[in-house]
């Protein structure tokens, strides 16, 4: 019985690819499952066949599917450094694994969909580099700004050179983000509304859909479905309402 052959699909682009970990916290070493074995499953799901099909990530083979693979397999690992790996195009084996077969992606990590800026090791190292020129060029209040969204509330404790010690870790660590965040015009914002939050001028209502003053409840803004209170709140400053809410607090958050 002639067995199908690994295809990719039609619209499969060969590129460097970069993926990143899903979770909040990036370890400095992630190891992705590499090789289906019977106390760990590594398996694919044939829509067009029904059939499960083991999963192996060899080096000197042009596919992962294990079935398609001939003579001695070289094993590899599958490691992400601070949460990325950036797979360069070379490697289709790898790529395939990672982009159509393993049933750890969406889960475990996922493809970056913006794979231009940081498509192989060069290109992120570049990265890290600008996000460290821009980290290290800010002033303290856009810094605590930005380091509040990796730390939260522990910001209000560290002086100001822990803030910029870890403001450059963090841009180190997690360049895409960090950029993000700095051309982001309403981090300043959302900063601001958590320090009034915790300055006990404004409240934030325990199912976080309402934001009230604190001193006599009365009601400022509701939170639109699906949406981050404090990203909310960043908008509404910018009403002219809100403008006038933020003028009525900022001398005594500031």
């Amino acid at each position: 019985m002639k067995k199908n052959k690994e295809q990719a699909p039609n619209n499969w682009e060969i590129k460097d690819r970069l993926y990143v970990l899903k979770q909040e916290a990036k370890p400095l070493v992630f190891t992705i499952p590499s090789r289906h074995t019977a106390r760990k499953p590594l398996l694919y799901f044939d829509e067009k066949t029904g059939e499960q099909k083991e999963l192996r990530y060899a080096t000197n083979q042009n596919s992962p599917l294990v079935e398609e693979q001939k003579g001695n397999a070289t094993l590899g690992h599958i490691i992400m450094r601070d949460g990325v790996l950036a797979v360069p195009k070379q490697k289709q084996n790898l790529q395939k694994l990672l982009s159509l077969y393993h049933p750890g992606k969406n889960k475990l990590y996922k493809e970056h969909d913006a794979v231009e800026l940081a498509s192989s090791d060069l290109d992120y190292m570049e990265l890290e580099i600008e996000a460290l020129i821009a980290a290290k060029g800010l002033d303290i209040d856009m810094s605590e700004a930005i380091l509040r969204v990796e730390v939260g509330s522990s910001v209000n404790k560290m002086t100001s050179k822990e803030i910029k010690r870890d403001l450059l870790i963090f841009a180190r660590r997690n360049p895409v983000l960090f950029l993000e965040l700095l051309q982001d015009d309403n981090v300043e914002l959302r900063n601001f509304g958590i320090k009034a939050v915790e300055a006990g001028k404004l409240a934030l209502s325990p199912d976080q859909r309402n934001f009230t003053w604190a001193s006599n409840g009365r009601k400022i803004l509701t939170v639109p479905f699906d949406e981050h209170p404090y990203s909310a709140l960043a908008a509404f400053f910018k009403t002219d309402e809100g403008i006038e809410i933020y003028k009525n607090i900022e001398k005594s958050v500031k």
